[in-house]
């Protein structure tokens, strides 16, 4: 191995851990498969702080249930 080679670096600003996998070292990787980095894995509920995934019109299960019954969430 020559030393011209790089060590590819996690994408996030400011992180100089080690590329694991989708651009994101491993703590990274986590968050984001977890759905806590502004990019999310998938497209998240439109209801405030909700990070749960889509299902019908925008928002999670949880909060489409809710929005057909007519109650509100927190």
């Amino acid at each position: 191995m020559s030393s011209e080679t790089a060590v590819k670096k996690c994408k996030v600003q400011g992180c100089k851990r080690a590329y694991r996998a989708k651009g994101y070292c491993r703590v990274h990787y986590q968050k984001w498969r977890r759905g806590e980095l502004p990019k999310a894995r998938y497209k998240v509920c439109s209801a405030e702080e909700c990070l749960k995934p889509r299902a019908h019109g925008g928002l999670c299960e949880e909060h489409y249930q809710a929005a057909r019954k007519g109650e509100k969430t927190s």
